[in-house]
């Protein structure tokens, strides 16, 4: 499928996702909105992708929300009755959360690649997505305190976990940028490439290496670790236990031990596509 916001190729079960207006500096206007969730479900539904590369190109990773959105919002949106009027706010909100949420919820590890500005809704989307590598020219806003509202899309839910809760406050209260270095030493990077190219080239080396794994081993993880963090550890603990009752299986591993002694390429099963319940 082709997208207007975005460009996003499968090669060698590593989807690639790359933001498409550097001249807009790959600010999010509505067709990204609707674009972005769809083209994330596409791919962990279709279960060719073991892992997500998201990245952009130009200057800037991204700018966040586009100004479009702000300057011409929906004529109804601050009108009619106080009640309804919020309620039909509060769903806008949750429907724009969901975007990025579903960067968690697919079964695929999701990298993001970042260079430039990472502002305001680019950071909601790259605190969602598993790991974070930057430029040495990199930095992070909360932009959305300078702009005079409270930033709404994850990033004040996610930041905390990341990196020290009292830096995130700090950012958070502020909207100073995060520049790169600061970035790695607080844990909220993996790690700082000296320009884009040598990113893309990292990234996707170790997108590979992903992609080698068990994809069922690999989801398993995703799904713990996020488990894990939201929940206490003996919680947890016994959340893992049912997993592995269930999904613990001889075949991987007697793929892995085949091909070491074979000084072969493990060749592992994909996931099964996902697909409307009830359908053929």
């Amino acid at each position: 499928m082709s997208y207007q916001t975005f460009d996003l190729t499968v090669t060698d079960t590593i989807a690639h996702l790359q933001l498409n207006r550097p001249d807009a500096y790959n600010s999010m206007n509505r067709a990204f909105w609707q674009e972005f969730p769809e083209a994330i479900r596409a791919v962990d539904n279709a279960a060719q992708a073991r892992v997500l590369v998201i990245s952009s190109g130009g200057k800037h990773f991204s700018a966040g929300m586009d100004l479009e959105i702000f300057t011409q919002p929906d004529p109804q949106m601050f009108n009619g009755e106080a009640g309804r009027r919020a309620e039909a706010m509060r769903r806008l909100v949750q429907q724009l959360q969901a975007c990025f949420s579903v960067l968690e919820e697919i079964r695929i590890p999701v990298i993001t690649a970042i260079q430039g500005g990472c502002i305001g809704g680019a950071l909601d989307l790259v605190c969602a997505s598993d790991m974070r590598y930057c430029t040495s020219d990199a930095f992070f806003t909360v932009k959305e305190t300078e702009l005079g509202m409270t930033a709404d899309l994850g990033t004040l839910q996610r930041l905390p976990g990341l990196i020290a809760p009292g830096l995130a406050r700090e950012l958070a209260y502020t909207g100073r940028k995060m520049l790169a270095q600061e970035a790695l030493s607080s844990g909220f990077v993996n790690q700082i490439y000296s320009n884009q190219q040598q990113m893309l080239d990292g990234v996707m080396q170790i997108a590979a290496q992903i992609a080698s794994r068990s994809p069922l081993a690999v989801t398993g993880c995703k799904q713990m670790i996020n488990y894990a963090r939201d929940h206490n550890t003996a919680d947890s603990l016994s959340y893992m236990a049912t997993w592995q009752a269930g999904m613990f299986q001889p075949a991987d591993m007697m793929q892995t031990f085949t091909a070491k002694m074979s000084g072969k390429k493990p060749e592992f099963e994909a996931l099964r596509p996902g697909k409307p319940a009830f359908t053929d």
